[in-house]
């Protein structure tokens, strides 16, 4: 066995994944299937983030105020954690491939009936619907590009499918925010469809036909949720990363009413913080290979940190982009340092644990933007929602050392 962390700061990392064999195959062919893989977390995380930038322009199409259209955000959020170990556990039989495309077009069509809504409750209702594939996509996706390559390279392989993320949030969600601000919000929830169809396409061309886990049940995948260390992981991801959302979730009336900037600028802020995704996403992979607990601590600590550069900042314009990219090159330690935690944490339920990194995640997306909807709705302004984020990521810091607690405590009575 051998494990990314330390042998004391968490559970050990399989040397392969349980239920998931390793068929290796070409360099070429494992290229152009997980760059259809990262096509999909293209699409999920343009759809994801860029209704953030168009929060204003949403809340004025569907006639809510700003803190009532974030909760959109926290509705999207909830699907995830709801459909993440849902799907999870009901799918890991099933062949991967189809499974993948099954995931991603139900998404798809979900963002082009988001697109048509007017009604603000009917919109919340569609947008939570549509965050149910997302953290089953990821998680399969996950697996399948670990099953394309030898044991000891699936950490590289899972860091390439999850960078359509921070690619969607360079280029995607700068874009789709313009296109949203020139031709009506709706046009870029249709953009995502349109990605989301290219996506099947592509899958269905290049990613090897997989089974799923003949081993699997679903009683066998919800065992996991037995394990203390799991639900550790779950919270403190899911109040840690909440940090980061409580400034993402409200960039644009910040970056507009706090910095004084015009709101073509906020495209130029989403693209920074992509920036910072990406380059957080490169050195999330090299800090987790040392040490998945110490990347975490410093993670956290460092996301506090930036939060409250970027409340100090936030009314000076520009400048607080070198906050905004500090933000997410810190957030993305967490977020690759939390996805490996729930992995481990759930042993032999790897789809679920997969599933279940993403759904902790968005329960951080939920709280972050729900809270920060909260204190600006209270009057207490909009930078508010930055100081919530510094106690957030405390706050998931205290998790942390609580989870370790339980751990050296649990072997101490072994």
């Amino acid at each position: 066995m051998t494990s990314l962390a330390e042998p004391d700061l968490g559970p050990s990392r399989p040397a392969a994944t349980p239920g998931v064999a390793a068929h290796p195959v070409s360099r070429l062919r494992f290229a152009v299937a997980v760059t259809a893989l990262a096509t999909g977390g293209f699409a999920i995380g343009t759809t994801e983030f860029v209704t953030m930038g168009l929060l204003p322009q949403i809340a004025e199409g569907v006639d809510v105020t700003i803190p009532q259209a974030g909760h959109l955000i926290s509705a999207y959020a909830l699907g995830v954690v709801v459909g993440a170990p849902l799907l999870a556990a009901l799918g890991a039989k099933l062949p991967r491939r189809g499974l993948l495309v099954g995931l991603i077009a139900s998404f798809g069509l979900l963002n082009l009936l988001s697109a048509s809504m007017s009604h603000y409750g009917l919109l919340a209702f569609v947008r939570f619907l549509d965050g149910l594939p997302h953290g089953a996509y990821f998680g399969v996706a996950a697996l399948t590009a670990a099953g394309m390559v030898a044991p000891e390279r699936r950490g590289r392989a899972l860091a390439l499918v999850m960078m359509g993320i921070p690619v969607a949030n360079v280029l995607g969600v700068p874009a789709a925010t313009l296109l949203g601000q020139q031709l009506g919000w709706r046009s870029a929830f249709v953009a995502v469809g349109v990605i989301s169809a290219v996506t099947v396409v592509l899958i269905l061309a290049f990613v090897p036909s997989t089974p799923g886990d003949r081993t699997a049940s679903t009683r066998r995948e919800l065992s996991a949720l037995r394990h203390p260390q799991l639900w550790y992981a779950v919270g403190a991801s899911g109040i840690g990363f909440g940090g980061l959302f409580a400034l993402v979730s409200y960039i644009a009336p910040i970056t507009t009413d706090v910095g004084g900037l015009a709101e073509s600028t906020v495209a130029v802020f989403l693209l920074v913080i992509g920036l910072g995704m990406v380059v957080g996403n490169v050195l999330a992979g090299r800090m987790v290979d040392w040490s998945v607990q110490r990347s975490l601590q410093i993670g956290s600590v460092g996301l506090a940190a930036a939060l409250l550069g970027y409340w100090v900042l936030a009314p000076h314009g520009w400048w607080a982009l070198v906050a905004g990219f500090a933000v997410t090159v810190v957030g993305s330690v967490l977020a690759l340092g939390f996805q490996v935690r729930l992995i481990d944490a759930a042993e032999h339920a790897q789809t679920l644990g997969a599933a279940l990194s993403h759904a902790s995640l968005n329960i951080g997306n939920s709280l972050g933007a729900f809270l920060g909807g909260t204190v600006i709705a209270a009057g207490w302004g909009l930078r508010a929602p930055l100081l919530v984020g510094v106690g957030l990521a405390l706050a998931g810091l205290v998790v942390l050392a609580l989870a370790r607690r339980a751990e050296l405590g649990a072997r101490q009575g072994e």
